[in-house]
């Protein structure tokens, strides 16, 4: 009788100290956070927000890995995350239609994962209950963009031939990314629908890079000249890089067609300000970190999820914002 009853107070304090298995408020806790690609700027911008976030909390630490575009460098990296005792995991996946080992991992060891920014299929986000994504709507910004091209356009008279068509160029992401082809099919069909008849000359992949862009750039204004009259860019750094490649060229400013880009990045802000990019479209980076911060520490903690405004249970999802020169000051300060 005596054993019996020790043994059940050796097991109530054993279980004082967890509430199914997760964190007391007063416990620390580690995050473990794996990014595609840290050289990209709107991830090392929205990675900022997220270490000014967390470091709010002394009780929170986080590692960061990059994943260098590498899945398997990236699925490695889960692995040490897990070694090193990350009580929550956050994935910026390399490449979205390949989650499985990450989920494996993260079900075998019981981790919650926070997908973020670069999405996921629904049917992967489904395989467990702990798996959920942090980002925004590609469609969302794919109609924006078109949307500031379309006023762009009208004020600029950018019908430089007199057509009555606008010839343009696409600055696509990845190949087969969805955000990507979202973007590009998106801003595309929103200038039809605001009345613009329109002719694609050329397009190109370069992989969110500014410096990609620029030489993909540079070769359509050899090849093209002033026929070019609008670049769409699937991001603020393919956008620059356009611009980088008139500058280098030559070419003046008067002469450059409407350039417009997504992510409203520090320095595609600052290109509309210089009026060189003729507006973008805000990606919250800051809404998505912190959004992140808390959803970490809400899951580490094993406390409700009630207030953080989850879509089906999984998803948030920030909405995106349009930038001219009539407002981009907003959003620079």
């Amino acid at each position: 009788m005596r054993k019996k009853l020790l043994s059940m107070i050796l097991c109530v304090l054993l279980c004082a100290g967890c509430t199914n298995g997760k964190k007391r408020n007063d416990d620390k806790i580690k995050i473990g956070v794996s990014v595609y690609d840290s050289y990209d700027t709107f991830i090392s911008e929205l990675m900022r927000d997220f270490n000014a976030a967390v470091a709010e909390n002394p009780d929170i630490t986080v590692e960061v890995y990059n994943a260098s575009v590498s899945q398997q460098t990236q699925n490695k990296q889960m692995e040490q995350m897990i070694e090193k005792g990350c009580d929550v995991i956050c994935i910026n996946l390399v490449d979205r239609t390949a989650p499985k080992k990450i989920i494996d991992l993260a079900k075998k060891n019981n981790i919650p994962v926070i997908f973020f920014n670069r999405e996921l299929v629904e049917e992967d986000l489904n395989q467990w209950e702990e798996l959920y994504y942090v980002g925004a709507d590609a469609a969302e910004s794919g109609i924006m963009e078109g949307e500031v091209a379309a006023e762009a356009l009208r004020n600029e008279e950018a019908d430089k031939n007199g057509d009555g068509v606008i010839q343009y160029i696409v600055l696509e992401g990845e190949a087969g990314h969805q955000d990507a082809i979202v973007r590009t099919e998106r801003s595309v069909d929103t200038l039809i629908d605001e009345g613009f008849e329109v002719d694609k000359i050329a397009s190109a992949i370069a992989n969110w890079s500014r410096s990609q862009a620029q030489t993909r750039m540079a070769g359509f204004i050899d090849t093209y000249g002033d026929e070019i009259e609008l670049v769409l860019g699937n991001n603020d750094d393919m956008a620059l890089g356009a611009i980088d490649a008139y500058k280098a060229a030559g070419i003046e400013r008067k002469d450059w067609p409407v350039i417009v880009g997504i992510d409203g990045t520090t320095a595609g802000l600052q290109a509309v300000v210089n009026g060189e990019m003729l507006g973008t479209v805000y990606n919250d980076q800051k809404g998505q970190a912190e959004a992140m911060a808390n959803l970490a520490e809400a899951l580490a903690r094993g406390e409700s999820l009630d207030d953080l405004n989850l879509k089906n249970g999984r998803y948030i999802r920030l909405p995106y914002q349009k930038i001219t020169i009539d407002n981009v000051n907003d959003y620079l300060d």
